[in-house]
């Protein structure tokens, strides 16, 4: 884990030795009493900053859509009273000027601002030249170069305490989760942004509060710098997504009943036997390349053959018993049917891809058969 004096540049009195960092408060700010309780309550849990939405975007209108301007000033005062930072989305440049005017230390762009970058730039634009912390939110579809592509907006315009949020994605397929994870995602933003922190929003993943641990236990155990979680003094009568925040002494439980792994260990058996395995899976994903290109060798075959007798490429028969036959092994093999799934897709893209090159270079039966 990371001390706060690595995550955005400067030092709040962080120790990385007791808790992950945490940014902890309300959905929405609702009332005066609402906040100082709140932030008195997340201040006590083991919170670094102090959060509330002040502007609240919705799907649909005649929702509650925050307090606006009325509402900074009660944000403010309740991170005096905890002793706390404080942050708040921002979707306008008005609404960036608004919460630095009224002494909001931080800012984060939500995820449906992220998903547009004309309303990053504006931002960025309104921000050049300050020295504004900035969390950016993962955009609400699963688009990994619109998340870059926001960071790279703000850093751009000369701001360099930045920060992301992987809140999850906006997906088809529904789970049990109000956004679903993509873990993937966030691990390749890493890979390419290895310098970046990155912070979950357990909360909205789960949607639920029943799922709040096991999302926070798996960002922790996956190396994340910290966690953004929504509390309320009294969730079933919160203003908006009431479902998915929790008390303040049930946020302290939770993190109290989190465990922190270290990201590597000193002991010399353990290294030892670590970078045996390694080894041991280096030699079978060399095995599985190996295999893969002769796989694909023989679809490059079929693809000459297909072209010699006019057949088109995707013989969508052929496809689905090969779709069913190797899903339906996966959980004899130890394997989940998802996994499976997937690796075969990409796998059949692919041959698709090879094929397609293919037909298009050998236009003739007699320059597929050699003849000409």
């Amino acid at each position: 884990m990371k001390d706060i004096k690595d995550i955005f540049g400067w030092n709040m009195g962080f120790e990385r030795s007791i808790r992950p960092f945490l940014i902890a408060g309300n959905c929405a700010a609702e009332t005066p009493e609402q906040l100082n309780s709140t932030a008195l309550g997340v201040k006590d849990a083991g919170a670094q900053l102090f959060r509330a939405g002040i502007w609240k975007p919705r799907t649909r209108p005649n929702s509650f859509e925050g307090l606006g301007e009325t509402a900074l000033p009660w944000l403010i005062e309740a991170g005096k009273l905890a002793n706390l930072p404080t942050c708040t989305e921002i979707a306008t440049p008005q609404h960036a000027e608004a919460a630095l005017k009224a002494g909001v230390d931080i800012l984060w762009i939500g995820a449906r601002t992220s998903v547009n970058p004309f309303a990053v730039q504006d931002i960025a634009d309104c921000l050049a030249g300050t020295d504004t912390p900035v969390l950016v939110k993962n955009p609400v579809n699963p688009d990994l170069e619109l998340w870059l592509g926001a960071i790279e907006r703000l850093y751009n315009a000369g701001l360099r305490r930045i920060a992301a949020i992987h809140r999850g994605f906006s997906v088809y397929n529904k789970t049990k989760y109000r956004n679903e994870p993509l873990w993937e995602i966030a691990v390749e933003l890493r890979r390419r942004l290895p310098q970046m922190t990155i912070i979950n929003d357990p909360s909205h993943i789960a949607g639920h509060s029943d799922f709040l641990q096991e999302i926070a236990q798996t960002a922790l155990d996956m190396g994340f710098d910290g966690l953004m979680i929504e509390s309320h003094p009294n969730p079933p009568q919160a203003w908006s997504d009431a479902k998915q925040q929790i008390r303040p002494d049930e946020l302290r439980q939770l993190i109290t009943g989190l465990q922190n792994r270290e990201s590597s260990s000193d002991n010399a058996i353990f290294t030892l036997n670590l970078e045996q395995l390694r080894a041991e899976i280096d030699e079978f994903d060399f095995q599985i390349l190996s295999l893969l290109s002769k796989r694909m060798e023989i679809a490059r075959q079929i693809g000459d053959f297909k072209q010699a007798h006019n057949v088109a490429i995707l013989q969508m028969e052929r496809w689905n018993a090969i779709y069913k036959s190797r899903t339906r092994e996966a959980s004899s093999l130890q394997l989940s049917n998802e996994f499976v799934a997937e690796v075969w897709n990409a796998i059949h893209k692919e041959s698709i891809q090879q094929q397609t090159a293919i037909l298009q270079q050998k236009t003739t039966p007699e320059q597929v058969l050699g003849t000409k």
